[in-house]
């Protein structure tokens, strides 16, 4: 895409999109162009509904792939081509809403008690405890931990908004634990390794895995499942979810309700109407 790419990288700079982000518009741009072997600009409405039909019908992709690739494209029309026509009638496909497994207590417990590496252990403890995504744990810095106020400084969330969230007197022991141990060189708190700036995500996503299945859970475990289990937990317990949104940094209230569903507590706790039946007794066998 040569000056296109560079352009289009511009404008999602100037919007304040994360890197993250930024990374996944320009590969699906950059796909899209590859499959016609033809820049974008001389690509119309056509080509786009056609490429994303051969996403879904010939490679299969889940709709929240093809969601993303949507997003890109209309970023890239919409914005740096300035052509928001050719976009406009193009759908936002559904993606289904997949309720996340959410651990038990026990369950946190003996995942925790399986991750041998300290620097690990400490690392899910601040998913769990905090609530804090996987990208805001392994970016944090010494100094965003306030041992005074008892509250961690997230910085630069998703939307890139500042947060704080509290800081748990357990997790403060084991973190100076680990600093007594450890003492990490700079202000990261959790070094990369190989020239990376800090730890990668992918590095603890692939640690999480092994020790799920070395605790023989049939769960489907995720960092981020952590922070559905701070949630979760944290609701059940009786708070606010206002409160819950806040540490979150959900920007809807919305986006927290979800937990209501997530949560089987009050489900459980719920009495069926089956059970409030007046049937006649059974009579006794003979």
């Amino acid at each position: 895409m040569g000056q296109l790419r560079d352009r289009m990288d511009g404008d999602l700079r100037l919007k304040g999109y994360s890197a993250v982000t930024r990374y996944h518009y320009l590969r699906c741009a950059r796909r899209f162009a590859a499959h016609y072997g033809k820049s974008p600009a001389a690509l119309g409405e056509a080509e786009i509904r056609a490429f994303l039909l051969h996403l879904i019908h010939e490679q299969q992709a889940k709709p929240a792939t093809v969601r993303m690739y949507v997003a890109a494209l209309k970023f890239l029309y919409g914005i740096t081509l300035q052509r928001p026509e050719v976009v406009a009638r193009i759908p936002w496909p559904q993606v289904p809403e997949h309720l996340p497994d959410i651990l038990t207590a026990a369950e946190i417990v003996q995942v925790l008690q399986a991750v041998h590496l300290l620097k690990h252990r400490v690392v899910l403890m601040i998913a769990y405890g905090a609530g804090l995504r996987i990208r805001e744990v392994c970016s944090l810095e010494v100094g965003d931990i306030d041992s005074q106020r008892m509250v961690i400084h997230v910085r630069a969330g998703k939307g890139a908004k500042d947060r704080y969230v509290m800081l748990s007197e357990r997790l403060l022991a084991v973190l100076r634990e680990y600093w007594r141990l450890t003492t990490p060189p700079g202000s990261v708190l959790f070094p990369g390794k190989r020239g990376a700036p800090h730890l990668q995500p992918n590095t603890v996503q692939r640690m999480l895995q092994k020790v799920v299945l070395a605790c023989g859970l049939s769960k489907r475990v995720t960092p981020h499942v952590l922070r559905h289990c701070f949630a979760t937990h944290l609701l059940e317990a009786g708070t606010d979810v206002r409160m819950i949104q806040q540490l979150l940094g959900h920007a809807s209230i919305r986006t927290t309700a979800r937990y209501t569903q997530i949560s089987t507590r009050q489900i459980g706790q719920t009495r069926s109407p089956l059970d409030r039946l007046d049937f006649p007794p059974e009579p006794e066998p003979e």
